[in-house]
């Protein structure tokens, strides 16, 4: 019975996104080959907030939810990865509203996870380093870990 608990709570979410979500933000579910809505999995864009290094970029997300959530956050990867210094080379994001041994609660929105991943992006939590190369730059040579991020984002515009 809870994939029936997830799968209802997804579908309000994605009803709530549809009637309101932030400028530039796009989450969806991914469509599976024979053309069905996969509730369980979504594909996000966020975009760099203006008059940060991240500004101009549109970076891709995606989310896989378990038949336990909203008890358990949904996995969430930049796809491709991104130089950060809270992101895995895997891609996944580390942010404590998507640990459910940290910050994570079940009323915790779509939309409030892809605005705090935006958030994470312009200020990163050195306390919690996934990436060795971003944190090192960002802690001992902030200029240069700046140059990097803008070419990171310049790498992410997508062509008008």
């Amino acid at each position: 019975m809870s994939g029936g608990i997830a799968r209802g709570r997804l579908q309000e979410e994605r009803k709530a996104w549809r009637k309101d979500h932030p400028h530039g933000f796009v989450a969806r579910p991914v469509l599976d080959a024979d053309g069905s809505m996969n509730l369980m999995s979504w594909d996000c864009s966020i975009p760099g907030k203006e008059g940060t290094d991240w500004e101009g970029g549109v970076f891709k997300v995606t989310m896989e939810f378990s038949e336990d959530y909203p008890s358990k956050p949904p996995k969430c990867k930049f796809v491709p990865a991104l130089f950060h210094p809270n992101v895995y080379p895997s891609g996944t994001v580390c942010l404590s509203i998507l640990n459910e041994d940290e910050d994570w609660r079940p009323a915790i929105t779509v939309k409030q996870m892809l605005l705090g991943i935006q958030d994470l992006l312009d200020s990163p939590n050195p306390e919690s380093p996934a990436q060795a190369q971003a944190y090192q730059l960002f802690v001992t040579n902030r200029e240069e870990y700046r140059r990097r991020v803008r070419i990171e984002a310049k790498r992410n515009t997508p062509a008008s």
